[in-house]
């Protein structure tokens, strides 16, 4: 833990429902109240934290005096829109308390899958950070329909520690973490303190649905380890109980269980980038661009495209190529194909004059693109 945590520097932290309404009492004031302290001296030794929240539907239901987890999507979708409301407030208070101001996000699983959508909220998110703002983060849940009847934010963590590339997704529970059986069936059942994700042989011993409260479990838990592994992320399953668990996970202390992963963060996105997404565009690059992305490790500027192919999208996937066509890097390009055109070969202070606006200075971030 120790050795894992302490080199972290970007974190999601993921508080399920049972933990921020006290068992569907009500919002718990004082547990949000202790992980805005921790969290505030986190950010304050340069963490960089997105807190993702459950507990807008089952904080909805306690205003709304519902004792039972209704199942039509119209109420679900009252009870969350209600909820939110008390669920933000709550949290906006808490760090107002340390100096720190927190953001509101609403997501959904369809904004992470549509490219534009994705690199919208990327960057939406870096900069928060860069200004100390705390993201909180919920599913949209006054909106959507499947996610509500079969998501859950365990998923919605690890899909958030993908798209900012954090460096650890820290899930707490209501249970101290895995253990190889339900421990509360099975009196011999022991904590798993260490293990690598996406091993087959802990989604055995996740069980169901750990209360009536949320729709999580173990299992989601598990999955979305093996999930945020893809991009590197190591991830904590922990009792939101134990005391300042967050401040002595990033001392070193174990508690709870660790899932490592097995990729390191830079060969995870380059398989990302390279070897799963269509590309749907080529930009040709001149020798000066090709050299500054290979020797000097910085993003493609519209100066160094000498020409431009395929029909994309802002948030697309595009080839580079050089000008004898080889393969050079892909990467999201932060232009659609008209606005690309345009300003191609140009330098980056002429973007506002050609464009009519003031867009993103590289055409593709570094953070964005993966060498071939």
């Amino acid at each position: 833990m120790k050795t894992v945590l302490t080199s972290c520097r970007r974190i999601v932290i993921k508080v399920g429902s049972s933990l921020v309404t006290n068992q569907g009492a009500g919002l718990d004031l004082d547990a949000l109240s202790n992980w805005a302290q921790q969290i505030s001296m986190l950010n304050a030794k340069g963490y960089e934290v997105v807190l993702v929240s459950s507990g807008a539907i089952a904080e909805g239901m306690q205003r709304l005096g519902w004792r039972t987890r209704p199942t039509a999507i119209h109420e679900l979708q009252a009870a969350a829109a209600v909820g939110q409301m008390g669920l933000i407030q709550a949290y906006e208070s808490c760090f107002r308390r340390h100096g720190l101001h927190a953001a509101q996000v609403l997501l959904t699983h369809a904004d992470l899958a549509d490219r534009e959508r994705y690199l919208n909220a990327r960057a939406t998110l870096t900069t928060l950070l860069k200004l100390r703002v705390i993201p909180i983060i919920n599913e949209n849940d006054t909106v959507v329909t499947d996610e509500i009847k079969f998501g859950d934010n365990d998923t919605l963590g690890a899909l958030v520690t993908n798209l900012i590339d954090a460096d650890a997704l820290i899930i707490l529970t209501d249970q101290s973490g895995l253990y190889t059986a339900d421990p509360r069936r099975d009196p011999n059942a022991t904590l798993v303190a260490f293990a690598q994700a996406g091993d087959v042989q802990l989604e055995s011993m996740a069980g169901g649905a750990g209360s009536s409260i949320g729709r999580g479990g173990m299992l989601t838990k598990i999955l979305a380890a093996k999930r945020a592994s893809h991009s590197g992320a190591h991830t904590v399953i922990a009792s939101g109980h134990e005391h300042n668990v967050l401040a002595r996970l990033f001392e070193g202390v174990a508690i709870g269980t660790l899932l490592t992963t097995p990729t390191l963060p830079l060969a995870a996105r380059k398989q990302w980038l390279a070897g799963h997404l269509q590309v749907t565009g080529h930009l040709v690059l001149d020798a000066g661009a090709i050299s500054a992305l290979r020797h000097e490790g910085k993003s493609l500027l519209p100066i160094g495209v000498k020409g431009i192919a395929g029909d994309f999208k802002r948030g697309s996937v595009v080839a580079c190529l050089s000008e004898k066509g080889d393969d050079i890097a892909r990467g999201l390009i932060n232009y659609n194909r008209e606005d690309a055109s345009l300003i191609a070969g140009h330098a980056s202070s002429e973007i506002p004059a050609l464009l009519g606006y003031g867009g993103d200075t590289e055409i593709i971030h570094r953070d964005n693109l993966v060498l071939l």
